[in-house]
């Protein structure tokens, strides 16, 4: 399955939203949209996973750079409306205590 995004940008805030699955192919796609915005000075970057109904460890190993790019820039990385699925692989690897995930969606699409 093929990786689509959109970003939106909202003054100091910028909105990665991504549908499909994020995987060792699809992976170095997301990380090409989002390590650039998390390299602005002072910005918040939300990253909508609502429509990711899958993730294997690639896409883990992007969200760790990402927020490492954050915290050199003083941003912030968020991610919102994860499905069940792809929570608990951030769960299972204990990210979800250093990344700020909010809106879980329970159920989802499994």
């Amino acid at each position: 399955m093929n990786l689509t995004m959109n970003v939106i940008e909202e003054n100091e805030k910028s909105i990665l939203n991504v549908s499909g699955e994020i995987d060792a192919y699809t992976a170095p796609k997301l990380k090409e949209t989002l390590l650039p915005l998390t390299k602005e000075e002072e910005k918040t970057v939300e990253v909508n996973l609502e429509n990711v109904n899958y993730m294997d460890s690639t896409g883990l190993g992007v969200f760790i750079s990402a927020l490492k790019s954050a915290k050199e820039s003083n941003s912030k990385l968020t991610l919102v409306n994860l499905q069940d699925r792809v929570l608990r692989i951030f769960e299972i690897t204990g990210l979800d205590d250093i990344i700020d995930i909010r809106a879980a969606i329970r159920g989802g699409n499994e």
